[in-house]
């Protein structure tokens, strides 16, 4: 039976480690801030809005909360990014998404620049992540690459098989770990809805990571025995029996991968915690960042 890769309890203790951090930096002078921003009522938006609020309060980053109608409109929602990104209290900006239909998604993450874009998509990241000059690491990447690190397992050489090309996991994920770099340096395969016979190249993943965002895509027979499986998908089931009508589970079938693998995270409670965690560490080297310029700059 596979060992459980416990996100929760990795982010926790990263947590204490920025706890640490966010004091440090408070003695320079400097309170991390990170900026909510929150358009509509999408109530799995609200859900995680509140999650990283109060993993701010609990690390001491000041959150500084912007709760906006749907029906704003795209002007309006980047004359409020704007004010974050000219505040200089503010380390990290955090438009939640999805938006509106109304709004370009692109266009906000745009705005909200390189130096304060802790999610890491801004396209100015995104390259220099690219070219192995990171500045801010997408977050949920990044809490992948920590967990595989937390258990000791070096991708270096290894067959590494992403199941998944968003631009939210897939391919920043790829990009990460196919640098020449400690922590990475694996062999990289993207596979996504047009790959034929999938079950062939997952079989011959060393480190196997379902980023599909579709319940139950990977069997046990489709992974190579004692391989690291790493489950990113978050996907919502019915089941009558819980008092919400439904069940969280990820794009592996946990009962059979956990008789195949070596090593696997549980949903929820793997992959998940780690991101908000990722994100807290990105807003406090923000702010680190701004302790150690001059007082004028």
């Amino acid at each position: 039976m596979a060992q459980i890769i416990d996100g929760k309890q990795v982010s926790a203790r990263m947590r204490e480690d920025i706890r640490r951090r966010v004091e440090t930096v408070r003695d320079r002078g400097v309170i991390p801030g990170l900026a909510v921003v929150l358009v509509g009522d999408n109530p799995a938006s609200h859900s995680y809005v509140k999650a990283k609020e109060a993993a701010c309060g609990d690390v001491g980053i000041r959150s500084f909360d912007r709760r906006l109608p749907s029906d704003i409109t795209e002007a309006d929602l980047l004359a409020e990014v704007a004010a974050f990104r000219a505040n200089p209290d503010v380390d990290g900006i955090l438009v939640q998404l999805p938006l509106p239909h109304h709004i370009s998604e692109e266009r906000i993450t745009d705005a909200i620049g390189s130096e304060k874009d802790v999610d890491g998509f801004h396209p100015e990241n995104l390259g220099r992540m690219l070219l192995g000059r990171p500045r801010f690491l997408p977050c949920t990447p990044f809490g992948v690459m920590k967990l595989l690190e937390t258990i000791g397992i070096d991708p270096a050489g290894k067959e590494v098989v992403i199941v998944g090309r968003s631009n939210i996991v897939g391919k920043p994920l790829a990009s990460m770990l196919v640098q020449k770099a400690r922590g990475a340096n694996a062999t990289v395969t993207v596979c996504h809805t047009a790959t034929e016979r999938l079950e062939y190249h997952t079989k011959r993943a060393d480190i196997l990571i379902a980023a599909a965002g579709k319940a139950g895509c990977i069997s046990g027979d489709m992974i190579k025995p004692q391989a690291v499986v790493i489950d990113v998908g978050v996907n919502r089931v019915e089941d009558a029996s819980r008092k919400s009508g439904y069940r969280l589970v990820g794009d592996v079938d946990f009962s059979s991968a956990e008789r195949v693998a070596s090593w696997i995270t549980p949903v929820p409670g793997g992959v998940g915690p780690m991101t908000i965690t990722m994100l807290l560490s990105n807003t406090v080297d923000s702010a680190e960042s701004r302790a150690s310029r001059p007082a004028d700059g």
